[in-house]
Formats: C-alpha cells, sequence, structure tokens
C-alpha cells in the first residue's frame, strides 16, 4: 500500500518543526530560547477572551451554522474592508476560514489547475509552495536579494512570466523578510498583473505591523483588480489570537463560491465560540492593537542591533511584520566551537546545539544561506538569545 502523491511529495512546516524542537528540548531541561515561532508572546486581551466565554454559554453557538461563517462576522469583515480598501466588498463574498492557511489553500484551489505556474515571490512563507502544488499548480520562484530589500519587481515577473502563467502570490508584509512593498511599487505590479490578465492572491495578515510608513493594501492602490483579487487576513497576527484560528478570505464572487463549495466539503465551518471572539476583536477600539506593536518595534530595533555586532552576519532592518531575516553566508565554512556548517541548515542545528537558541534556516523560505529570526518573545529572552549569538559567533570574522 502507498501513500498517495499528493501526500507523500508534501515536506513538513519547518517552522513547526523547529518550534516543536525547541519545546522538547526545553521540557527536557535545556535552556531553551526560540525565535523560531511566528507566534506573539502576548495572552489574547481579556475582553476577547470574555466574548468567547459568552459565546460558550449561549445555546445558539452550539450547533452548526453556515460554513462561510456567522453573518455579523462576515460584515464585520466586509467593513474592515471597506475601512483599508475604500472598496465595498460584499459580505456574501467573504469566508470565514480555520486561519489564514486556510484561506491561502483555498485560495489556491480555486484559481489554480493542474499544470499551472504560479508567480511566488522569494524569500516566501513554507506553507505557499506546498498549497500550490496540492492545487497541482507548479510554484515558479521569484527570488529578490537583501539589496533589493527582498522585494520583487516587475522586471523581475515579467521574465518569470509563461504562457501557463495565471496567478501571482504577493505578501506584505512578508514573512520571512520583514519587507513592506510602498504603494508604488504595489500599483505598478498590481497594473502589470491585470495587463497580464492574472488571478492575484494578497496575503495581509501581518497588516498592523508595519513600522516604517503605513500599510499599503492592494485593493486601494488599484481598485481596477476587484475582480481578479483575493485578500486573504485573520486575527493571528495582530490580536495574539495564533492559537484561536479564525482566518477570512474575500474576493470576486466566482472565486468564492468555489471555495465556499470546498469548504463546506472540508470543514464546514469555524468554531462558533472562535468567530464570536474574533468578532470582538475586530469591533473593539483598536488601540490595544497599537501597544503590541510598539513592543513590537522596540524588539524589532533591539534585535537587529545585537545582531550587527555578528561579522558573519549581514542584517537588513525589517519595515514590517516581527522577524529578522539575516544574510548568514559568511558564517559558512567557519570552525565554530570545533564544528563547521556548510549550509544555513546545517548552522542552525549548530546554533541550537551550542548556544541553546533555536531559529529556522532559510532553506524553508527558498533562500539558503539566510537565517529567520522571530522577534516576537519577551524582551529579556531576547535580549538573552541574542547575546548568546553574539558570544558565539565572536570567534568568526
Amino acid at each position: 500500500m502507498r501513500l498517495s502523491t499528493h501526500v507523500s511529495s508534501l515536506t513538513p512546516s519547518a517552522t513547526l518543526a523547529v518550534d516543536l524542537r525547541a519545546k522538547e528540548l526545553a521540557a527536557a531541561g535545556r535552556p531553551i530560547i526560540g525565535f523560531g515561532a511566528g507566534e506573539p508572546d502576548f495572552p489574547t486581551a481579556k475582553f476577547i477572551v470574555n466574548a468567547a466565554v459568552e459565546a460558550a454559554r449561549d445555546p445558539r453557538n452550539h450547533h452548526y451554522t453556515a460554513a462561510a461563517g456567522l453573518a455579523e462576522l462576515r460584515e464585520a469583515i466586509a467593513a474592515k474592508a471597506l475601512k483599508d480598501s475604500g472598496t465595498n466588498v460584499d459580505p456574501t463574498n467573504v469566508i470565514v476560514t480555520n486561519g489564514g492557511k486556510q484561506a491561502v489553500y483555498q485560495a489556491f484551489m480555486a484559481t489554480v489547475s493542474p499544470g499551472d505556474d504560479v508567480l511566488l515571490p522569494a524569500p516566501y512563507w513554507t506553507t505557499y509552495p506546498e498549497a500550490i502544488r496540492l492545487a497541482g499548480g507548479n510554484p515558479i520562484e521569484v527570488f529578490a536579494p537583501a539589496d533589493a530589500g527582498y522585494k520583487v519587481t516587475v522586471d523581475q515577473l515579467e521574465a518569470a512570466y509563461t504562457s501557463r502563467t495565471t496567478t501571482l502570490l504577493m505578501c506584505s508584509p512578508s514573512n520571512p523578510t520583514g519587507a513592506v512593498y510602498t504603494a508604488d511599487e504595489l500599483h505598478a505590479i498590481g497594473q502589470w498583473a491585470i495587463a497580464k490578465d492574472l488571478w492575484v492572491i494578497s496575503d495581509e495578515i501581518y497588516e498592523n505591523l508595519v513600522y516604517e510608513g503605513e500599510m499599503a493594501y492592494l485593493l486601494r492602490v488599484v481598485p481596477e483588480l476587484a475582480d481578479r483579487l483575493i485578500t486573504v487576513n485573520g486575527v493571528a497576527k495582530s490580536y495574539a489570537m495564533t492559537g484561536w484560528r479564525v482566518g477570512w478570505m474575500f474576493g470576486p464572487a466566482e472565486v468564492i463560491r468555489g471555495a465556499r463549495i470546498l469548504q463546506g466539503h472540508l470543514s464546514s465551518h469555524v468554531n462558533n465560540i472562535a468567530q464570536r471572539a474574533a468578532l470582538a476583536a475586530l469591533n473593539a477600539d483598536q488601540h490595544f492593537v497599537s501597544e503590541m506593536k510598539v513592543a513590537f518595534n522596540r524588539r524589532r530595533l533591539a534585535l537587529v542591533e545585537a545582531l550587527e555586532q555578528i561579522d558573519a552576519f549581514s542584517v537588513p532592518t525589517p519595515s514590517g511584520a516581527f522577524y529578522v531575516f539575516a544574510n548568514v553566508e559568511r558564517a559558512l565554512g567557519q570552525e565554530i566551537n570545533g564544528k563547521v556548517a556548510t549550509t544555513s541548515a546545517q548552522l542552525a542545528d549548530l546554533i541550537l546545539e551550542e548556544a541553546d537558541v533555536a531559529l529556522v534556516p532559510g532553506e524553508a523560505f527558498g533562500a539558503p544561506g539566510h537565517l529567520r529570526l522571530s522577534y516576537a518573545l519577551a524582551d529579556d529572552a531576547l535580549a538573552e538569545g541574542a547575546q548568546r549569538l553574539v558570544q558565539l559567533f565572536s570567534q568568526v570574522k
């Protein structure tokens, strides 16, 4: 008996694997500091938790509801979309999903057919290429280096375009680099996508974590994209609600109809209690989101400043999200505590063993020679982890 090619061809999530390994070592007594997980260290706000408690007591939430999500939540998402983009979104064209990851998967399933090429700016989030392959598509990586701000250009996309290209994925702010596209950059890319008659999937999960300038929403910048743009988002990062598993997608009616049918067979609706909690988050005064952003910004600057002490690292300052993406090519092949790593994956293992610091190698993001560090952890842990890295690499020039 053999596994299907769909499942057997998948690679595990490197970010989840690093996080799991770190937790296992910590449970065994090792003083592990984890820069691996893309998860805010803050607890979910009390008023959101209280809304969930009240929802659990309400018998309305004890039964099946619409597969696309609670009407009140879809209306709140549509209202948010209008505020962000200036474009009216019909709540019937909104689907509430089990986290942003399901929204990404369904967006590709709705727009990609077997054999289609999908333009994938790299470095990329580790799940994107796997979701594309599950839909039968071919991820076409378009790599943007650090000296380009980790942002692709229209010329690069044009060079990667083929007669089989149907879809373009955009993620700003970016996981893993923290890069943020400007309105002008998005306008040029959006107009190019229209000229090429492409579907565009815009992942905006880190929208509230932009530290330099303002968040540019693709739909606001290029409203003409409305009939070909699928936006995916969720409450995980902005509201410290990763475990609640509430995301969403909205876009053209025909795409959403297909994705809604898929979700009806795949998972039905999202947990009603979590949906009520997400509704409370979206409808509240957003000052508590700004407070988390202040903390993330402080950590961002502190981590970059510390890592700049390491000669073997090249560390661009990220403009958004909560990641630093360091080029570590100069550290490869160098002796560190009597050991030599020739790849960033080996280097991540070496760092974990020698310094009890967990981070994610660039291979997971289509960028060998790099390491991703999440600064979504407490200030004292961040400072200790950064100091361990500085000490470990002090002998490498």
